[in-house]
């Protein structure tokens, strides 16, 4: 199910679940929940790689005032000032308007992506298509000279650009310059890397208790960090198997 768009400042509501009556599962779905919460990182990052780019992004523009590329109901795409930044830097931008919002989709077989309005019609500069032809399809290519920066580059080999007053954009640029470098802010969800790296912590987080509660006795450090290791082999099910055989040896030994 796709999770409505969050904004800084709004106040976020947490679900409440209903304890379980089996003990038997409660490290298990104690890592679920907090492998939910790293899915549910709502956060903003900046696109490092062209694999970054996907889900809600907001495409940040190198104009006078940081700005970003919108579009209205009408598929009028225009260029859109930036509140939400930290000292006024554009690389720490969040957006504070849906109509800022991108959604961003791979195309499977290809390096290129497509980008989704908030209204659901696809496309960049006129945004009105309901269907995706390689019209409406970009390359994102990663500047070699900074870090987290890229230029949009369009079917027709042309770069999305602002205009030399800073103030419009367009997308008929010949070539790579400062004006067709922009940022790609993302939600940091859907960032490989730190999905994968929220994924292993949340594994991590085990504690010894939960572990104790799941065996149904007390436990040495050798048998918790046993236990830990095989959470990331994949064996853990098999390794509490062990840990209350053994533990059953030696109170009858």
């Amino acid at each position: 199910m796709v999770k409505p768009l969050a904004f800084k400042g709004d106040k976020r509501t947490k679900k409440r679940k209903a304890p379980s009556a089996n003990d038997n599962h409660l490290v298990d779905k104690s890592a679920q929940d907090r492998a939910l919460e790293a899915q549910g990182d709502d956060s903003w990052v900046t696109a490092d790689t062209s694999g970054d780019v996907n889900g809600p992004v907001v495409i940040v523009l190198p104009s006078t005032k940081p700005a970003c590329v919108a579009c209205d109901a009408g598929g009028k795409v225009f260029l859109s000032e930036l509140e939400n930044m930290v000292e006024e830097d554009p690389a720490t931008a969040e957006p504070h308007d849906v109509r800022q919002v991108w959604i961003a989709t791979k195309i499977a077989g290809t390096d290129k992506v497509g980008f989704k309005g908030h209204h659901k019609s696809i496309g960049m500069f006129s945004a009105r298509t309901e269907a995706m032809s390689p019209e409406e399809t970009f390359a994102c290519i990663a500047s070699t000279d900074t870090p987290g920066t890229f230029s949009i580059q369009t079917q027709r080999d042309k770069f999305i650009t602002v205009t030399e007053d800073g103030m419009d954009i367009r997308g008929d640029a010949d070539a790579i310059t400062f004006n067709t470098t922009v940022r790609i802010r993302m939600q940091a969800r859907f960032k490989p890397k730190l999905k994968a790296s929220k994924e292993l912590k949340a594994k991590e987080k085990v504690s010894k208790k939960e572990l104790e509660e799941v065996v149904g006795r007390r436990l040495d450090d050798d048998e918790v960090r046993k236990l830990k290791k095989a959470r990331f082999q994949g064996d853990y099910h098999e390794a509490i198997l062990d840990v209350r055989v053994k533990g059953k040896h030696d109170k009858y030994s």
